[in-house]
């Protein structure tokens, strides 16, 4: 079948930037919208499962399936440790005729941008400063001194591709960015 003309919702953001919860939002907003579910080589944590919040896979099945290019995009985002978008996860959702939200990172999502140009709309979500990124980071409770400089490096360096994105919300007060990304989600699904 036939399914690169079903839309793509991308959204992504530095870590902290507030994109899962402008995901949230706009799936309970727009019910057309289902959750594209990423295969991870993780352990799952304690309240994850399987199939619902990532597909769970050994690094040697994931290694499999990249070169049986069974992904639309993967990345090994820290260490050891890949992510990825499978081509069957897409299919499964375009099958239900619904839109896949991709709540990816920045390189995944320019890849998905890539493959899928013409039905892709990405949306990037800047924090309002790196610095405010960091007091989002500290107030999580869950990050080493190590841990937080990674990050806010990697922030740095992933706000510098914001610009390949189709659009940008800066997420200063969290009700308006969802509210911009409502509208700027409505003028899209119009296409």
């Amino acid at each position: 079948m036939e399914t690169t003309h079903q839309k793509i919702l991308i959204i992504t953001a530095p870590s902290g930037a507030g994109k899962t919860s402008i995901t949230h939002f706009l799936m309970q907003e727009f019910p057309e919208l289902t959750f594209s579910i990423s295969a991870t080589t993780r352990n799952a944590r304690a309240n994850e499962v399987d199939g619902r919040d990532y597909y769970f896979i050994t690094p040697e099945l994931f290694k499999s399936k990249i070169q049986k290019k069974e992904f639309a995009e993967w990345e090994m985002v820290y260490e050891g440790k890949y992510y990825g978008t499978l081509k069957s996860e897409l299919k499964r959702i375009w099958l239900l005729n619904k839109i896949p939200v991709l709540d990816i990172d920045v390189k995944g999502a320019l890849h998905i941008q890539q493959q899928y140009p013409e039905n892709t709309l990405s949306i990037f979500v800047e924090p309002p400063s790196v610095d405010e990124l960091k007091k989002r980071l500290l107030s999580r409770g869950t990050e080493t001194e190590e841990s937080l400089s990674a990050r806010i490096n990697k922030a740095s360096y992933e706000i510098g591709f914001k610009e390949h994105f189709d659009k940008i919300i800066v997420n200063n007060v969290l009700e308006n960015a969802c509210i911009q990304a409502k509208e700027i989600l409505t003028e899209f699904l119009k296409n």
